[in-house]
């Protein structure tokens, strides 16, 4: 029977699973706090409310007549809106406000790692009080990574030696006097992203992804929700061996073994460091913009890996097109630290449109996509948000090939946003190598 899915969330990642749902035989009803163009456009309803409100959330589920959801943000997980559909009779794939703890809980994330004892997780400590983690970060003897408990949108996180001081991290403590702060040993090494399907016991992997935190070109500036991405046309990326994605997939499966009836994604962040392959952080969603690098190769119909997790069925074998990916984010003007929000902007469609035809590569499956992501639609234009504001991704037999299609599709981008050029170069690429090459004393 055709499905009626409601589709929570309103950035790039919620546009992605937008697109990987078209086609299906489903229609689509959508809502987030702001009107995603993209999204609308798919969708044969759009409402505008706040998507940590399970009620409001519900109330329209129950009036499309949602037989299925798919839940994006984590706030939304965080606040037990999955629990809420699931409770009115609407199959939601996404964890329970418990069992996304995994994410929303930096403390129980490693509690429940060295609890379980699965691989990769970093010596630690826990704090409620901010002068004792100033004084334990004095005493301490490595760098360390000082990480809120809670949710941050991946901008809350400062690394010893790398980002801040040792004063330095004090400051920041005291500034924000966090709640609660998990103090870890650094990872040195090369970050890596693997997104799984959940359901019923079985789990299914996607391509590794590496995203590019800093917000200026170089690897410089502060963190960001991600800048942008790249995959390959194998599941590995080109600084990995075989053996270092299966390893960062059997965490996830130990991961999986020891928590309790897990369902949706789980995204393990992972660095590959000269001692293998550790855990950063684990998220309970898809990546954004990591999404938007592994849903458009998937070949596997989204729809019954959704429908698969609800018939208490073992999720479907998933395949992928041998083709690489490369994400570039288009971001307001003084994003993150001071984002000009509210700036009217063009986003040159036919421009994108156009830009894989103009590559090498295009009878093969070239392509370029557009990703609305944190914009506001409005009756006389799109506006931005003070969060990212679009994607593009270049897809086409090799990293840089993909490349050239996502900067070629960027050509016409609106002089109100920035774009951090090198995610995906040759250049960048060949760097990660190299020093992967280092870590394992090549």
């Amino acid at each position: 029977m055709a499905e009626t899915v409601l589709l929570v969330g309103g950035g790039g990642r919620e546009h992605a699973i937008a697109r990987a749902l078209e086609g299906g035989d489903c229609e689509l009803y959508a809502c987030a706090e702001n009107r995603n163009p993209g999204i609308a456009r798919l969708a044969a309803g759009f409402e505008t409310l706040d998507t940590t409100n399970s009620s409001a959330v519900t109330s329209y589920a129950e009036e499309v007549g949602a037989t299925l959801a798919a839940i994006g943000p984590e706030k939304a997980l965080e606040s037990g809106v999955a629990d809420a559909l699931n409770a009115a009779g609407v199959f939601a794939f996404g964890p329970s406000s418990e069992a996304a703890r995994i994410e929303t809980d930096k403390a129980y994330q490693r509690r429940f790692m060295r609890e379980h004892e699965i691989p990769g997780c970093p010596e630690f400590e826990t704090f409620e009080d901010t002068e004792r983690a100033c004084e334990y970060i004095d005493s301490s003897d490595i760098d360390l990574a000082v990480k809120p408990a809670g949710l941050t949108g991946g901008k809350g996180v400062k690394v010893i030696g790398d980002q801040v001081t040792r004063e330095g991290a004090k400051e920041y403590l005291r500034e924000n006097d966090y709640d609660r702060v998990v103090l870890e040993e650094r990872f040195v090494g090369e970050e890596f992203t693997v997104q799984a399907f959940v359901a019923n016991g079985s789990l299914r992997v996607t391509p590794a992804v590496q995203d590019h935190k800093r917000a200026y070109e170089g690897d410089e500036g502060p963190n960001t929700g991600g800048m942008g991405s790249y995959s390959d046309a194998a599941l590995k990326l080109p600084f990995m061996t075989e053996e270092e994605y299966r390893e960062a997939v059997r965490i996830l499966d130990a991961t999986v073994e020891a928590l309790d009836d897990y369902t949706g994604v789980l995204y393990g962040q992972f660095m590959l460091t000269a001692d293998g392959v550790k855990v950063i952080e684990y998220n309970a969603r898809f990546g954004d913009p990591e999404a938007m690098n592994t849903l458009p190769v998937m070949n596997t119909a989204f729809l019954d890996v959704l429908v698969g997790a609800r018939e208490g069925e073992d999720l479907p074998q998933l395949s992928f097109a041998p083709r690489a990916t490369v994400c570039k984010y288009a971001v307001p003007e003084g994003y993150p630290e001071n984002p000009s929000g509210g700036t009217r902007i063009e986003v040159d469609e036919e421009s994108v449109a156009d830009a894989a035809y103009a590559a090498e590569g295009e009878e093969d499956g070239s392509e370029a996509r557009l990703f609305y992501a944190s914009v506001d639609e409005r009756e006389d234009g799109i506006y931005t948000t003070t969060s990212r504001a679009f994607a593009v991704v270049g897809i086409a037999g090799t990293i840089a090939e993909a490349e050239a299609i996502a900067e070629d599709a960027l050509s016409g981008a609106d002089e109100g946003v920035r774009i951090r050029h090198d995610v995906g170069t040759e250049a960048l690429v060949q760097k990660r190598i190299d020093h992967a090459n280092e870590l394992r004393g090549e």
